[in-house]
């Protein structure tokens, strides 16, 4: 792809003792003083080491595949690589980002239900094997267009009390099942296995047992037919929290033992996205323009009925849900934002919304939050922005994706190298400069330690 390959060796800001994020933001904000003011991102790449490292310690038997489209981030992906993480790839972008950095094909799943023939041919000529189906007019596309494909079933799971009139079903049903894998074995395509499907974040553990259940029931109705699968995918639903990961870690390591136990022959794998990079990017937005709304006009465009004689600000963003604060169009949380520099803690603090850029009525990024009085050119910073936050934007925008500065502390860098780390040659492309602050931060580029 044009491009990528400059795009693959980094610059990465090592952070020695008593160096922060919030110094490496206050630098970075420093350097556009003189020039046009532009959100960037701020990514700790010790945090994803440390979030691989308990994902191991926690599902030791379950091998992670990274959902591309969470962050496409070249150095995200640099480091998820050199871990040794597969990937899923849902369009041709991120199958050519994820090549580009010498992947495997045997570790990097098509996932996109609705495949363009050329894309289907792509892969083929690429060794891309692995796709995932979910309806038989997609599997005779496939059939025609990569006869060595290897099939995930992608199959629906339902959260407890979910309301089935209000979501959108993806997948097919545990009795759409039958149907497909007869299908398969008519028109002569291997079915590798199947793909579950489970909501974002999500905390019940029953719905981890229900789906690991239900797949051991279509592998049972694949042998009975003639067809040995040897891959189960859990699926993603592991928000960013490490308590969400112990608690259902336990629920889904006892239904794999009890259903698919090592002697089943079979590879477990699960899509960790958000869990490995939410915590990892802080988002630096600078404030474009200010409107002040009185309590009467409020009451229609905020739906707060509260009466005050004090004034709600609106702050517009340089970035929106179209772009960085994608994650809002989801069901994830947005963490309430810092003042970055010049703001005193005895300022009093006034109900603000946050917008995005875009003057859609949708382009919502946060609708009640208490922040003090704000002017043009002021600093927001939004910690765990690192979920559905760098990739393809959502429309067209004239300004480019915002910059994502890497940095990460000595003592990660170098446990890193020597905690799992399966790609050495990867490390080779990061270079590391030290940061220093006297009256502002300075650098000077070294060489990698051995």
């Amino acid at each position: 792809m044009k491009g990528i390959s400059d795009e693959l060796h980094f610059s990465v800001g090592l952070l020695e003792c008593g160096t922060s994020l919030s110094d490496v933001i206050d630098n970075h904000i420093y350097e556009q003083t003189l020039s046009e003011k532009k959100a960037f991102f701020v990514a700790d790449l010790g945090v994803i080491m440390r979030r691989h490292v308990r994902w191991r310690t926690h599902m030791a038997q379950i091998h992670p595949f990274y959902p591309v489209r969470c962050n496409s981030s070249p150095g995200v992906i640099q480091v998820l690589a050199a871990l040794g993480t597969g990937f899923i790839c849902s369009n041709k972008f991120e199958l050519e980002l994820v090549q580009s950095h010498g992947i495997p094909s045997e570790d990097i799943i098509y996932s996109g239900v609705c495949k363009q023939i050329s894309q289907i041919k792509s892969a083929a000529k690429n060794g891309i094997d692995l796709l995932v189906c979910d309806n038989e007019a997609e599997m005779r596309k496939i059939s025609r267009s990569h006869p060595n494909a290897k099939l995930l079933l992608q199959v629906s799971t339902k959260a407890l009390g979910q309301d089935n009139e209000l979501s959108m079903s993806f997948g097919c049903s545990i009795k759409d099942c039958r149907h497909l894998l007869e299908k398969a074995k008519e028109l002569g395509v291997q079915v590798a296995g199947i793909r579950c499907l489970i909501e974002h974040n999500c905390n019940d553990e029953e719905v981890y047992r229900n789906a690991i259940a239900d797949a051991r029931c279509v592998f049972d109705m694949a042998k009975g037919i003639g067809l040995k699968m040897k891959i189960l995918d859990i699926g993603g639903g592991f928000g960013g929290s490490d308590t969400q990961l112990e608690l259902i870690s336990h629920a889904v390591m006892s239904a794999v033992d009890q259903h698919f136990p090592p002697l089943s022959g079979v590879s477990i794998i699960a899509e960790p996205g958000s869990y490995f990079v939410s915590s990892a990017l802080t988002l630096a937005v600078p404030i474009v323009s200010k409107e002040v709304v009185m309590h009467d006009h409020r009451d229609q465009a905020h739906d707060d009925p509260s009466p005050t004689d004090e004034p709600m600000f609106q702050y517009y963003l340089d970035e929106g849900v179209y772009g960085s604060f994608a994650c809002k169009l989801t069901e994830m949380v947005i963490a309430s934002p810092t003042v970055q520099m010049n703001t005193c803690s005895k300022d009093p603090v006034f109900r603000s919304s946050l917008w995005g850029p875009s003057g859609d009525d949708l382009d919502l990024v946060m609708q009640h939050c208490l922040l003090p009085e704000l002017n043009i050119g002021d600093w927001l910073t939004f910690c765990n922005a690192g979920a559905l936050s760098v990739g393809q934007p959502l429309c067209a925008y004239d300004s480019p994706t915002p910059p994502v500065f890497y940095v990460v502390s000595a003592r990660d860098w170098y446990e890193m190298q020597h905690s799992g780390v399966t790609q050495e040659a990867s490390l080779k492309n990061f270079s590391l400069f030290p940061y220093f602050f006297n009256d502002r931060l300075t650098n000077a580029a070294v060489s990698i330690p051995a």
